[in-house]
């Protein structure tokens, strides 16, 4: 693979010098590093680029430039490098530069931005670099994998098995089973018969169509429950079950603050936040974040505090014994524990069209828009659904697909979507919304390869060429496994604290003469926090601060 590339436009002499220099000193013996001060000719060195299919790590440009500014010439850039981080440079304490800045910002157009270099070694500019530089590795680097992932492209299992790798965090390659570098890593094995996928690990394992809990086992991760022994009486403090952003919150500040803690989670980290590319309005991250790698940031802090977590497991029992709750896991096993934090999440919605249904993971996905992104190439690609996390695929889909086409059954996204979404979407000319309408068929063989899209107005239906169609329209909780005794509403929502008095009266067999606290169900010790719980405000920020303030309501019961 050839030298990944860093580009620099600066029309200021200088300023470029000092640019220049930094890159080079600091990137040049890993990446080529090309440096201009013309528009002209930096806009045809990268459409040549393109043309060569040279791997484009970060496009810098300076924000003053003789013709225009760099947000315009950045925005030509992303046509032709969509999976390049673009940076914007000025000097210090230039105000001509904020204006300008928030729209390209809003509309997606700018990444990231900074001063140019003061001095040798400003590690403030290389911060800025090291963070492009770290993002592209870790969706396009293929020098430093922890597995590699030999497969049919669209065969279900191998999509599964994907994605189970990129919502954890872990950095894989992926090869087609009939591509040169598949059949090569194939001719490892010394078996006449191969069962695919395969997943082939950095120390030279090589798992055949391995189970979930096999993946786990050689990622050296926890898929059995195993009792401290030094706890006293076999009890812990908190189970958590669910590892979204409410059960990683509620597991830090519970493992921070002494309580023994295991956490369970049946599938991956950040729940259905850790599918979105990019977060933009969570606070803290002006330039945003994507899911997974703040659930990894939030699962790193809570397992250095000293948190339990047992993955592919997933809890299908709960009752009372005593003072003490009992959590059972799909293996049989139990854990006892002081009291219970459900961080559930959410279930996608599934369309109402059954043929679609045998061609999930073959062209048909719920969520995982980041997975699969690279796969649609050049390809024509359907996303159905309104809300921000539809919003968000499509935008980072556009980077990589012909064109996306997102299907929407209100008349317009204003009511369901983020002000600076709706306008990022609009600036993006790869993206087509097509409010009132509904996807009513499709299939393909083997693969989806159309859909039927139907205008709800006229009722008139058109069939369109679809290699992909990602669909984000709401959820459902998964509650049905919990006991009787824990109320929910028809949908499956826990009702929690004072919903569960009705006319000053509390719930039916409820054992103490104090009211349910804010968060608890109408079990005693039992909380539930997050998008499962009925009333929750269904944001990132909301349910980190459910999961926190669980704690402190743990805290009281227990005192109590």
């Amino acid at each position: 693979m050839s030298q990944a590339l860093i580009f620099l436009l600066d029309s200021d002499d200088e300023g470029r010098a000092r640019v220049e220099q930094e890159l080079r000193k600091r990137y040049g013996s890993d990446y080529d590093i090309r440096c201009t001060g013309s528009q002209e000719r930096a806009l045809s060195q990268l459409a040549q680029l393109a043309e060569l299919k040279k791997p484009v790590t970060t496009i810098l440009s300076s924000y003053l430039l003789p013709k225009g500014t760099g947000i315009e010439f950045l925005q030509q850039a992303r046509r032709l490098h969509p999976h390049a981080g673009r940076g914007l440079l000025f000097e210090w304490g230039d105000r001509t530069v904020s204006a300008g800045l928030q729209r390209g910002l809003a509309l997606g157009i700018v990444d990231a931005f900074g001063p140019r270099p003061l001095a040798p070694g400003d590690e403030h500019f290389h911060s800025l670099i090291s963070d492009f530089l770290h993002t592209w590795a870790m969706k396009h680097s293929e020098s430093f994998v922890v597995a590699q992932v030999v497969g049919e492209q669209w065969a279900p299992r191998c999509h599964e098995i994907r994605d189970l790798l990129e919502r954890n965090g872990i950095l894989y390659a992926f090869y087609s089973s009939d591509s040169e570098m598949g059949q090569a890593l194939l001719q490892q094995s010394d078996q006449a018969e191969i069962r695919l996928p395969v997943v082939i690990m950095a120390n030279g394992d090589m798992l055949q169509d391995p189970s979930n809990a096999d993946l786990a086992h050689a990622l050296n991760v926890s898929s059995t429950y195993e009792p401290d022994e030094s706890v006293n009486e076999g009890a812990v403090d908190v189970v958590i079950v669910g590892a979204g952003p409410a059960g990683l919150s509620a597991a830090v500040y519970s493992a921070s603050e002494g309580l023994r803690t295991v956490v369970i989670e049946s599938t991956a980290l950040g729940g259905q936040a850790g599918m979105s590319s990019r977060i933009r309005n969570y606070l803290g991250f002006p330039l945003g974040i994507s899911g997974n790698e703040l659930a990894a940031h939030a699962y790193q802090q809570a397992w250095m505090f000293g948190a339990q977590f047992t993955f592919v497991q997933r809890a299908n029992g709960l009752r009372v014994d005593g003072d003490e709750r009992i959590v059972t896991l799909t293996d049989g096993s139990e854990i006892r524990t002081r009291a219970v934090v459900l961080a559930l999440g959410v279930a996608y919605r599934r369309l109402s069209v059954g043929r679609l249904d045998n061609l999930i993971g073959a062209g048909v996905f719920y969520g995982a828009a980041d997975t699969e992104a690279q796969a649609m190439r050049d390809q024509p690609v359907f996303v159905v659904g309104g809300g921000n996390s539809a919003g968000q695929a499509a935008v980072h889909l556009a980077k990589y697909a012909r064109k996306v086409t997102m299907v929407v059954r209100g008349r317009s996204l204003a009511n369901t979507m983020s002000d600076y979404l709706i306008k990022e979407i609009e600036s993006n000319g790869n993206i087509k919304v097509r409010v009132n309408c509904e996807i009513v068929d499709g299939g393909g063989d083997y693969r989806l390869q159309w859909l039927a899209l139907q205008n709800k107005t006229t009722e008139a239906v058109e069939t369109v060429e679809a290699s992909g169609l990602f669909v984000l329209i709401g959820a459902v909780p998964n509650t049905n496994w919990l006991p009787a005794e824990i109320k929910r509403t028809g949908p499956g929502y826990i009702v929690t604290g004072q919903d569960l008095v009705l006319d000053g009266q509390l719930p039916e067999q409820w054992p103490l003469s104090r009211p349910p606290l804010l968060l608890e169900t109408s079990i005693p010790r039992v909380f539930a926090c997050g998008d499962v719980r009925h009333r929750s405000i269904k944001r990132v920020a909301s349910a980190v601060g459910e999961g926190s303030i669980a704690v402190q309501l743990i805290h009281q019961a227990l005192s109590e």
